[in-house]
């Protein structure tokens, strides 16, 4: 097993267009939802995972959420500042390479919440070998979901490799928001702002492009809608049964 990864991006830069009328005034990731912002929900989960920096992207309201990330202790908490240009999620990691140097690293999002499955990221961290591959995507069946109103990203190969949906209607996985890379897949991509997916896509068909099955409950968070649903699914009394996709 390779060592897990002491540092992480978590992607707090996006607009949340679709979180409307909550954002209008305040950033998606500081929305509270079972009495904490979101963004403390993933930091809180990747410092249980043994991340000890955690590098932010900041756009929307980036006074706010420095503002807030100012008062936390742990993770070490330091600012890729795209206040001038949102980069999506290939240019925010290409933005932050000299902060995060040449070791493998989480990358989360701030709209990923999750419940039970033991710890996430120390399970992404058991399942990471370099040897096999570049990215590893935690991912989730689509039944194990809430908030999530996609047909699916993915369908699983036999060797724990990934195929995008593509063209069919429906694929059983989703991604959670939570995966481990190698800073230097963004190495060479002369674009300021481009999306992770259009590497990914190409890793995939080189077998580089890795799956670790979550065995919990993920909600994401990215309406009004969901952030209801997940508030209710957190402050549910212990053992209460999900509500998922499709029940």
């Amino acid at each position: 097993m390779s060592a897990a990864p002491r540092s992480a991006l978590v992607l707090a830069a996006g607009l949340g267009t679709r979180m409307r009328p909550l954002t209008d005034a305040m950033p998606k990731p500081l929305l509270p939802v079972g009495g904490k912002p979101l963004i403390d929900h993933m930091l809180d989960r990747l410092l249980e995972g043994g991340v000890e920096r955690a590098v932010v992207n900041v756009h929307y309201r980036a006074d706010q959420l420095e503002a807030h990330l100012a008062r936390r202790q742990s993770p070490h908490v330091m600012i890729s500042d795209e206040r001038a240009l949102l980069l999506e999620t290939g240019g925010a990691l290409k933005k932050a390479r000299p902060l995060l140097g040449e070791a493998p690293v989480f990358v989360g999002n701030t709209d990923s919440v999750w419940q039970s499955g033991g710890n996430a990221a120390q399970m992404l961290a058991s399942a990471w070998d370099p040897r096999r591959m570049d990215v590893l995507l935690l991912v989730v069946p689509l039944a194990h979901t809430l908030g999530f109103d996609g047909p699916g990203d993915f369908f699983p190969e036999a060797d724990g490799g990934l195929r995008f949906r593509g063209e069919a209607s429906a694929a059983p996985l989703a991604y959670m928001g939570l995966h481990i890379t190698k800073p230097g897949i963004v190495d060479g991509v002369e674009e300021a702002s481009f999306s992770l997916a259009r590497i990914w896509r190409r890793l995939a068909q080189e077998g580089r492009l890795r799956a670790c099955m979550f065995d919990g409950f993920w909600m994401h968070v990215g309406d009004p809608a969901a952030l209801g649903a997940a508030h209710e699914q957190l402050i549910a009394p212990r053992g209460a049964r999900p509500l998922a996709n499709g029940t």
